[in-house]
Formats: C-alpha cells, structure tokens, sequence
C-alpha cells in the first residue's frame, strides 16, 4: 500500500507539472488582445470610445485606402472611431485633396505627424464628431471621431477634441 501511495503521489506531481506547463503555452492564446488594426488596438479605441469596442480591419487593394472601424454600441447611441491610411505617390498633394473634407474650418495641428489639421466633422443632425487629416512621409491618414447622441455625457465636444487628439497621437507614431 505504500509503494501505491508514492506512485500516486508521484503520478499527481507529473499531471500538475503537465498541466501547468499546458497552461503557460496555451494561456497567452486566450487572453490576447484583438489587434487587427496596424495603427491602434481595440483596448486602446475602447478607452478613446468610452466603453468596449469591436473593430474591424479591411486591408485594400493597392492605391487605395486600409481602414479601421471601431465601434462602441449601446441603446439607442452608437461612437465611431474610424482610421484610414493609404500610400501615396504625392503625399502632399493628397493630403490636400483628403483636407477638403474639413472645407474653410482646418485648423492646424502641431507635433502630429506632418501637416496635420482638425476641423468638426458635426453635422445639422444628432450626430457630432471630429476630423484629423495628415501625413506621415508617404501616407496619409484620416481619423474621425464621432457620436450620434446629441448631448452625449461621454463623448462632449470637448471629449471629442481631447480624444481624438489621443488617437492622432497614437496612429501617426506607429506610421512612424
């Protein structure tokens, strides 16, 4: 009976050691955070966004933009994070025709990549957002920050500047 007992204890001490070492290979697997977005995480959105984010990554052909989408849905309101990068031939040349979007109200937006502006990106409706346009070397990127509740306690107008300002600092240091 003895002899039973250590085996067993000895078979129960090889399982643990198993079973654990499955647990340190395997368990990095499960707990990794959703990333398929090259220039900004869903952790890091869900923060911008105010609450738990889904994104989604969809990768273009060349000569066009990549985009990431994260959204943020609860009853009745939906926040917006979208980022868009493309390559271009004349990076200068299309960040001014990306610009347009912000029309006579482009503000410039210093220690952002290159060429850098803000402008609202509100319209007459229920929704409210923000824009930022710029450039790092050969791409240009857009991001716009939005809400579709009009007197949002999260996402105010001056949240919005704050934190899309976080994103722009976020997406233009990883196109560096």
């Amino acid at each position: 009976m003895v002899n039973n007992w250590a085996g067993l204890k000895k078979a129960v001490r090889q399982f643990g050691t198993i079973a654990l070492g499955a647990c340190f290979v395997c368990l990095p697997t499960l707990c990794r955070a959703a990333n398929n977005c090259p220039w900004i995480n869903e952790a890091t959105a869900s923060g911008i966004l105010g609450g738990d984010a889904v994104g989604q990554f969809t990768e273009a052909a060349p000569g066009q933009a990549r985009v990431c989408v994260f959204t943020q849905e609860n009853a009745g309101f939906r926040h917006t994070l979208l980022v868009s990068v493309e390559v271009a031939a004349d990076p200068h040349e299309r960040l001014g025709m990306v610009a347009q979007i912000c029309g006579s109200n482009a503000a410039p937006l210093k220690a952002i990549g290159n060429e850098a502006m803000t402008c609202s990106a509100s319209d007459h409706s229920s929704a409210m957002g923000e824009h930022i346009v710029g450039r790092v070397r050969d791409q240009v990127f857009t991001i716009t920050l939005s809400t579709t509740l009009k007197n949002d306690p999260v996402l105010t107008r001056d949240a919005l500047k704050i934190r899309i300002f976080t994103a722009a600092e976020q997406v233009s240091g990883n196109l560096f």
